[in-house]
């Protein structure tokens, strides 16, 4: 399993879920949760990002999350290929509770990276695309900021500084955008 490209996942399962999504709330009296116009938009940015993502996340996130495990956790024992953070103890590895504990580090991370995005005017200017929309659904969901992929990377830095494997790192980066996408639909309550 290819663990740096959850897009050749999500993509497809975002596109049936906003077609599943599309047709429950026109089978259900709810034609104007879809506007055509609206939704051409959020597709056209969702598109973007899916060709602008990849690009950006060989170029620069896995390059500085390389960079940041490599400068904070160096090898110890050339032999075994061995490593320990600077602070003295091993980097972590591939255990099912440290991809739990990464989804917890990556949750966090995620509520201040988004906060920033409201709070920050320079950010909020790449993040208001996302809220562009007069309609909730999950087409809003893929109507992401382009630009919001050039410094997402550093707030989630600190992740393969402590010893978290690139490779969860951006796992747990996928399970979020999983996450995010689907708390955009009006049809589930309390979302």
């Amino acid at each position: 399993m290819d663990l740096t490209n959850p897009l050749v996942y999500g993509a497809p399962a975002f596109i049936a879920f906003i077609l599943a999504e599309i047709a429950y709330s026109h089978s259900h009296d709810n034609k104007e949760l879809y506007v055509w116009k609206d939704f051409m938009a959020s597709g056209a940015m969702g598109i973007g990002s899916a060709i602008i993502g990849p690009l950006l996340k060989v170029t620069l996130l896995i390059v500085v999350f390389n960079w940041a495990f490599e400068l904070f956790n160096p090898v110890v024992d050339v032999a075994t290929g061995a490593r320990e953070n600077i602070l003295g103890y091993k980097t972590f590895g591939f255990e099912w509770y440290i991809f739990l504990l990464a989804q917890l580090a990556d949750d966090f991370t995620y509520y201040w990276f988004h906060r920033a995005n409201h709070e920050i005017r320079v950010l909020w200017a790449a993040h208001i695309v996302h809220h562009s929309s007069d309609h909730f659904n999950l087409g809003t969901a893929i109507r992401n900021g382009w630009f919001t992929l050039l410094y997402k990377p550093f707030f989630y830095m600190w992740m393969p500084a402590i010893g978290f494997p690139v490779e969860i790192v951006i796992f747990a980066l996928a399970i979020e955008s999983f996450w995010q996408f689907q708390l955009h639909t009006q049809y589930v309550p309390k979302m």
